[in-house]
């Protein structure tokens, strides 16, 4: 497997995007290869020995082989579970997307197969008046992982999302449909409705249960689409 890198956004906020880049970052380990995840910007922490974490960005840590500080993995966090440009207003701090670029860029100069970078929240969240997140992903210039919440809107957030990254000139590299907290009434006829209307690769479905070999052999699965 040649060195990877992938941006990872949803169709919205919980659409298990961390659960999907734990998920891959553990696949590849298992089969070897050196990891990194990385959540550039994060709202919603608590204080750990004194220092602002978030849990999302503490998962992306914990699953990545390569050993990054908190700080590397989640450069800006928040404490308030609030929009980041709302949090950074309120702190008088100015959000960026070349600042982000930076930390980013300098995270994954460490030797690495496979590197996963998280957006916060969906395609088009606001970092400050002029720019959005998505101006994160256009100056990474990473093929895009798009996770749908197979829930009642999925449909119409999930062609919006890939019609805004196509539009930013990027590639999608694929996209996961991933199980929300209640399964989604006529699934299947969901699922398959996603798959004719939306003109990008269908890596797998994930559960998002409970039982770990299944869970498991989903995600080599996803990891392996990917390739």
């Amino acid at each position: 497997m040649a060195k990877q890198q992938f941006f990872i956004t949803g169709t919205d906020t919980d659409a298990g995007k961390t659960y999907v880049c734990k998920g891959l970052l553990n696949a590849a380990t298992r089969k070897g290869l050196r990891t990194i995840g990385l959540k550039p910007i994060a709202a919603g922490a608590q204080r750990v020995d004194g220092q602002l974490m978030n849990d999302d960005a503490i998962a992306l840590q914990k699953a990545s082989s390569i050993d990054l500080r908190y700080e590397q993995v989640n450069p800006i966090v928040f404490e308030p579970a609030i929009a980041p440009h709302i949090a950074a207003a309120k702190e008088g701090r100015m959000l960026s997307a070349s600042r982000l670029e930076g930390f980013v860029r300098g995270s994954l100069l460490m030797p690495h197969d496979l590197a996963l970078v998280e957006g916060a929240g969906g395609w088009r969240v606001p970092l400050n008046d002029r720019e959005l997140l998505s101006d994160l992903a256009k100056r990474l210039s990473l093929p895009v992982i798009v996770v749908v919440n197979m829930r009642l809107g999925c449909l119409n957030h999930a062609v919006l999302t890939m019609e805004a990254i196509r539009r930013d000139g990027l590639n999608i590299a694929g996209w996961v449909a991933n199980t929300a907290d209640d399964e989604m009434p006529y699934y299947d006829e969901n699922l398959d409705t996603l798959k004719t209307i939306v003109a990008a690769t269908f890596l797998g479905s994930l559960s998002r249960h409970e039982n770990n070999e299944q869970a498991i052999h989903e995600f080599d699965a996803l990891l392996a689409n990917l390739g």
